[in-house]
C-alpha cells in the first residue's frame, strides 16, 4: 500500500507540471485564435493584413503585447504605445504560443549593474539618435511615421526593440554588453534633470539653440524700438 501511494505522488508529480503546461498552451492558442488569426491567420502564417508570426519569437511577441501595440486598433495602422488590453497571465500565454510556432528570438536578459554608461552614449548617438532625437525623445522618420519617444519605456522593452525591430526600426546585431550600455543610458536620460532650466523638451541642442536665438533677436528688436521710441520723444520735447 504504501508502496503505491509513493508511486502515485511520483506520478502527480511528474504529471503536475505537464498538465499546467498543456492549459497554458490551450489558453495561448484559444488567445490567439479569439485576438490574432484574424490579421496573423489561424496558424500565424500571415494574412494580407498582418505579417507571418511564425519565426517573430518570444521576444517580438512580448514587446508588442507589453506596449500595447498589439491588437491594433485597426488593420495597416501604425503600431503604436496603448494601455495593454490583456492581463500579464495572457501575454505570457500568448508569448509562449507564439514562440513554439517557429525559432524567432527570445527575451533577452537585462543587466544595467554592468553597463558602461559612457559606451552606452556613445552607441545610443552613432545608432539610436539619429531617429529617436538626442535626448530620446522621439521624431519624424518620414512616410508618415514616427520614431516613438524612449522616455515611457521599460528597460525591457528598450533592449527587446533592439532585437526585433519593431515598425520602420532595423535589427541591430548589439551583443549583451552593448545592449546592456544603451538600455543604461536611455534610462540615464529618463532620470535625467534639467538643473540648467527650461529644456525645450529636450529636443536636443540645436533646435533649443536656434529658439535661444530667435528669443535674442525679439529681445533686442524690443531694446531697439523701445532706444528709438526715447529719442523721438526727447526730439519732440526740445522742439
Amino acid at each position: 500500500m504504501k508502496r503505491l501511494l509513493v508511486v502515485a505522488v511520483v506520478l502527480l508529480a511528474i504529471a503536475g507540471p505537464a498538465v499546467a503546461q498543456s492549459e497554458q498552451d490551450d489558453q495561448g492558442r484559444d488567445l490567439f485564435i479569439a485576438r490574432c488569426s484574424s490579421c496573423h491567420g489561424a496558424e500565424g502564417s500571415g494574412t494580407r493584413f498582418g505579417p507571418d508570426l511564425r519565426d517573430a519569437g518570444a521576444a517580438s511577441a512580448d514587446f508588442q503585447l507589453r506596449t500595447g501595440r498589439m491588437p491594433l486598433s485597426e488593420p495597416g495602422a501604425q503600431a503604436t504605445r496603448k494601455p495593454r488590453v490583456l492581463s500579464d497571465e495572457q501575454i505570457h500565454a500568448l508569448v509562449t504560443y507564439v514562440a513554439s510556432l517557429g525559432d524567432g528570438p527570445d527575451i533577452p536578459s537585462v543587466d544595467v549593474t554592468v553597463a558602461d554608461l559612457s559606451r552606452g552614449s556613445q552607441l545610443f548617438a552613432n545608432n539610436c539618435a539619429a531617429c529617436h532625437g538626442a535626448t530620446a525623445n522621439g521624431g519624424a522618420v518620414g512616410a508618415n511615421a514616427f520614431a516613438p519617444t524612449l522616455h515611457r519605456a521599460e528597460a525591457l522593452e528598450v533592449a527587446e526593440a533592439m532585437i526585433v525591430g519593431p515598425g520602420q526600426m532595423p535589427v541591430f546585431s548589439f551583443d549583451d554588453q552593448q545592449r546592456n550600455d544603451i538600455v543604461a543610458y536611455v534610462t540615464y536620460l529618463q532620470e535625467k534633470r534639467a538643473p540648467g532650466g527650461l529644456d525645450i523638451g529636450g529636443v536636443g541642442p540645436v533646435p533649443e539653440g536656434y529658439v535661444a536665438w530667435a528669443l535674442a533677436m525679439v529681445i533686442l528688436i524690443v531694446i531697439v524700438l523701445f532706444i528709438g521710441k526715447q529719442k523721438s520723444l526727447g526730439s519732440d520735447e526740445k522742439r
